[in-house]
């Protein structure tokens, strides 16, 4: 079974891919934590002071004012949704700019 140009770049993709997951789960010796928190005990440390507050701060007037969890949850599908819909938009339309250079139509 020969593969065809574009099956060696998904294979080599997801190979170079498969290596660096590994490469850093066996190699680095650390802990793996959320980036939020990181960034803000960054920020701490050379002095950082925001210049404005929290957005729920301000449209709450409540400093102690949290979303629910399940509007977190929500929010974060509602991002991950708009990717897929931007990803999956220049895919197609990669395909389809493929199959009008090949003289093909889009009935198929």
């Amino acid at each position: 079974m020969a593969l065809s140009k574009d099956q060696k770049l998904y294979l080599g993709c997801f190979i170079v891919i498969a290596v660096m997951c590994v490469a850093t789960l066996a190699l680095v010796n650390g802990e793996f934590g959320g980036s939020d928190d990181a960034g803000g005990e960054e920020a701490d440390k050379y002095g950082y002071e925001a210049w404005t507050g929290d957005i729920l701060t301000i449209i709450t007037g409540d400093e102690d004012y949290e979303l629910p969890g399940e509007t977190e949850s929500m929010l974060f599908a509602v991002q991950a949704a708009i990717g897929a819909i931007i990803i999956g938009y220049f895919i197609g339309a990669n395909s389809m700019k493929k199959k009008m250079e090949q003289g093909g139509d889009d009935k198929e």
